[in-house]
């Protein structure tokens, strides 16, 4: 995690809702899409890491994005300079990025 500065996340109820915010925060700036939870009962969280203004700008664009479809942002942090430690907690939400073998 030494060469990001910063990780943003956002918590949504439904799949349609954090993909539409998950497009946003990934066109609005230079993040990486890290992964997505379904937390409990539909709530699902959607996280990325970039640096400092780039994830505040991403989780600024999810959330006008799903606010802009009628949902509600029940959640969204963005994490300056997060402690190297989280790194255990992201890998467990990290999306498989391998490619498919045939």
């Amino acid at each position: 995690m030494e060469r990001y500065e910063a990780l943003g996340s956002i918590e949504t109820f439904g799949l349609v809702f954090v993909l539409e915010a998950a497009d946003a925060m990934c066109k609005a700036a230079d993040v990486e899409l890290i992964g997505y939870e379904n937390v409990a009962s539909g709530y699902i969280s959607v996280l990325v890491r970039g640096d400092v203004g780039a994830c505040k700008t991403a989780v600024e664009a999810g959330i006008k994005a799903v606010k802009d479809m009628g949902a509600e942002v029940y959640s969204s942090v963005v994490i300056p300079r997060p402690h190297p430690h989280l790194e255990k907690i992201i890998r467990r939400y990290a999306l498989n990025t391998a490619p498919e073998q045939e």
